[in-house]
């Protein structure tokens, strides 16, 4: 069986993906249901949920469709949760082949960069990073990103030093091949798999280091975020507390089903180390 098949046949992986699958069906399906833009008016302000046919969620405080807004922000929340952890993964995973590689000073080196970057919280960098240079996707990307690589740069790091002395990396050694392609096409292939476990906690960090960075009012303008839509139902919270719930909820399932199917891969990792 696959370890996808694997995944799949726990209790967890199979809870989380159904959770991600909704989501992602939301935010794929969003342009093609709600071709329009979402932060434009279509109604009056605060029709309370599942009261009018056309707007089963009803409005906010603008007037613009909930759902609609529901829907296009899990695009938003869906892409910056994969892209920062697309980023972090990258940058860790090169930082800490080319350190558990090399050795030495350049070892020495790059963990001191890395460890620069660790002891600042994570949010607090993403934060002053979005501050300084200004709100938009790609750089909430990149904050996100900045802020999570050094895990996954150390674990690996940890995984390379444990391979590199092994038999095929010195019968590669021996026959010439270039230090850089033992690195990365005979070494980093190996070391990957514990890595990649860390991708679901990025992943679910990120959607909310974005939806925290919304609320405070630092997200990109431009495009409907859960955390904006958050930030916009407090000032209504008694009134209008379905404004913030909706989107809150969202959230939290979104988090959950990331957090779920990372716990059915680590399982099925640790089923096969266990085997081997």
């Amino acid at each position: 069986m696959t370890v996808l098949g694997r995944v799949f046949r726990s209790r967890e992986g199979l809870v989380g993906l159904a959770i991600l699958l909704v989501v992602a069906i939301a935010g794929l399906s969003a342009p093609f249901v709600f071709p329009n833009d979402p932060l434009s008016i279509v109604a009056a302000p605060l029709i309370p949920p599942f009261t009018e046919r056309a707007l089963p969620l009803g409005t906010d405080t603008l007037g613009r469709d909930v759902m609609a807004c529901l829907f296009h922000a899990a695009r938003s929340s869906l892409l910056v949760g994969l892209c920062a952890a697309a980023a972090a993964l990258l940058i860790g995973t090169v930082m800490g082949t080319l350190a558990g590689f090399a050795g030495g000073i350049i070892d020495e080196a790059l963990m001191r960069i890395t460890d620069a970057f660790q002891i600042v919280p994570s949010f607090l960098l993403a934060l002053a990073f979005v501050s300084t240079i200004g709100p938009s996707l790609p750089i909430v990307v990149i904050a996100i990103a900045l802020g999570a690589w050094a895990d996954p740069a150390r674990l690996t790091r940890a995984q390379v030093l444990s391979i590199r002395e092994r038999d095929y990396v010195a019968s590669a050694r021996t026959i010439g091949m270039h230090p850089m392609e033992i690195a990365f096409r005979q070494i980093l292939p190996n070391a990957l798999p514990p890595v990649m476990a860390l991708a679901a906690i990025i992943v679910a960090a990120a959607i909310l280091t974005e939806a925290a960075l919304s609320f405070l009012g630092l997200g990109d303008p431009n495009i409907v975020t859960w955390g904006g839509m958050i930030a916009e139902g407090r000032n209504v919270l008694r009134s209008a507390a379905y404004l913030s719930i909706i989107p809150g909820m969202a959230l939290l399932a979104t988090v959950l089903g990331v957090y779920l199917l990372g716990e059915g891969i680590n399982k099925t990792l640790a089923g096969q180390e266990a085997v081997r």
